[in-house]
């Protein structure tokens, strides 16, 4: 029975999310498969992987064929490494005690690339949250400025029109004045 390792998919319209399963090269891609062997979301930024990895050395070691998306998966969290590793130990190339060293040195560094990757989204969207913070204090800033503005204009207005009515008044007054004035005089 030819088996392969690849992705069953699930989740909604535009939000996949899949299985990692062994299953056989015959089924259908979301149909029966042997053994869950972990899960892949590529919603998540850095996408999300977790995998048996035993299970998975497993069937890579008893000739499963992983499909072309599961073998850069695969490499990416390591057991076609540590596969490859364990074939140059059976083969004399080093012992077990080298190989393990080589696995947990590149384990480490690939942990410090994930960890400068995720340092570095979380930087950016930090970054971004200040810019946009920035622009909106500086939005709010010429709406104060405009809103001012405005309400000297209005007390300007308002008192020019209070000078304006004070001055009427005081014609008004001074007007009858002179009018009676005027009759006397006559």
């Amino acid at each position: 029975m030819p088996t392969k390792i690849r992705l069953q998919r699930h989740g909604k319209k535009g939000k996949p999310f899949y299985q990692i399963v062994a299953a056989d090269a015959r089924a259908k891609r979301d149909g029966k498969f042997i053994e869950k062997l972990g899960i892949y979301n590529p919603n998540t930024n850095p996408a999300t992987i977790e995998i048996d990895f035993e299970k998975t050395l497993q069937w890579v070691k008893s000739g499963a064929q992983p499909t072309d998306t599961m073998r850069a998966i695969l490499s990416y969290k390591g057991v076609l490494y540590k596969d490859h590793l364990d074939r140059g130990v059976a083969k004399g190339a080093h012992t077990q005690e080298q190989a393990d060293a080589k696995f947990e040195q590149w384990l480490n560094e690939k942990q410090s690339k994930i960890q400068g990757k995720a340092d570095g989204l979380a930087k950016a969207a930090a970054d971004e949250a200040k810019k946009r913070l920035a622009a909106e204090k500086e939005v709010n800033e010429t709406r104060a400025k405009a809103i001012a503005a405005k309400n000297s204009e209005l007390t300007e207005a308002v008192a020019a029109e209070e000078a304006e009515a004070a001055t009427e008044e005081v014609v008004e007054a001074e007007a009858p004045a002179t009018e009676g004035e005027e009759k006397a005089a006559e």
